[in-house]
């Protein structure tokens, strides 16, 4: 379908919306979401894609593990409705553009989503890696009001019932000392992916650093949130999601953590089948 003007509702499809501008920001390119809704009346899964907040896409690509192929019709056969959502890359701004991309996706699906079938009183959020890392704070944010932007719909809320965080980074400042022997990446270096999100060296302001953290803003009153993290991890250290289930733990946040031996990024080593299985079902015990 055409886009249209994010102050309106797109034109309905039998349920399948495609390319709708959701946010249209001055200097930018038109922000993008895909719809599916299987019946009226479901939730809503909002898929935020990864990629190091460098590259990737709302859709899976040739490059995308399989299981991201899958997912969709995995969400969908499981009741629920199918969003996935572009936000700005690293390259066009820097945090917290990416999170207030998120969160316009988020209050535009609140704002339309009845005309569109969906139960906006229940929304989750659900990311891999970049993408972990802001379904994390979506979930964490909702009373931090400089989280959420001034672009897209405004005037409704951007909270979320759910959030489901695949090894998404918790801790920027302290990414480099949790890695292991042997890590991909030197996070540290001013072109990192997290520097380049910052705008400058992570090092260089760790006040800020800590601002683009989950971790920082761990409350009580977060929505329940699944965190999954393969324990060979070496792009994302699995410490950063051990001490955001921990935290939200001893606050009394309704929080699962998963640890996944064997797995690298992406769970790549392993079968994910069951990780993927664990997800849905938490989300349909959540929703």
């Amino acid at each position: 379908m055409k886009p249209r003007p994010y102050g309106e509702p797109p034109v309905p499809e039998s349920g399948r919306y495609r390319d709708v501008v959701f946010a249209d920001i001055p200097g930018f390119r038109p922000l993008l979401l895909d719809l599916t809704v299987p019946r009226p009346g479901v939730p809503v899964v909002v898929w935020i894609h990864g990629g190091a907040w460098l590259h990737g896409s709302h859709r899976a690509t040739a490059d995308s593990p399989p299981w991201l192929h899958d997912l969709p019709a995995r969400v969908l056969d499981a009741g629920f409705a199918f969003a996935s959502v572009q936000y700005r890359l690293s390259g066009e701004t820097a945090f917290p553009g990416q999170l207030h991309d998120v969160k316009a996706a988020v209050r535009w699906l609140r704002a339309f989503g009845p005309d569109l079938g969906l139960d906006v009183e229940r929304i989750a959020v659900w990311g891999e890696s970049a993408g972990g890392h802001l379904a994390a704070l979506v979930a964490l944010t909702a009373a931090v009001p400089e989280s959420e932007g001034t672009h897209g719909v405004t005037g409704v809320g951007s909270g979320v019932r759910a959030a489901v965080d695949f090894y998404g980074p918790t801790d920027l400042a302290r990414m480099q000392a949790q890695s292991p022997p042997g890590s991909a990446l030197d996070h540290d270096a001013s072109d990192s992916p997290e520097s380049l999100l910052l705008g400058h060296p992570v090092r260089a302001d760790p006040a800020r650093a800590d601002a683009a953290s989950p971790l920082a803003y761990a409350t009580g009153n977060a929505p329940p949130m699944l965190i999954v993290h393969g324990e060979r991890d070496r792009l994302v250290p699995f410490d950063q999601s051990r001490v955001l289930g921990e935290a939200l733990r001893a606050r009394g946040a309704p929080v699962e953590f998963l640890p996944v031996p064997d797995a690298d990024h992406v769970f790549a080593g392993v079968d994910p089948t069951p990780v993927i299985d664990h997800a849905i079902d938490f989300l349909g015990r959540v929703l």
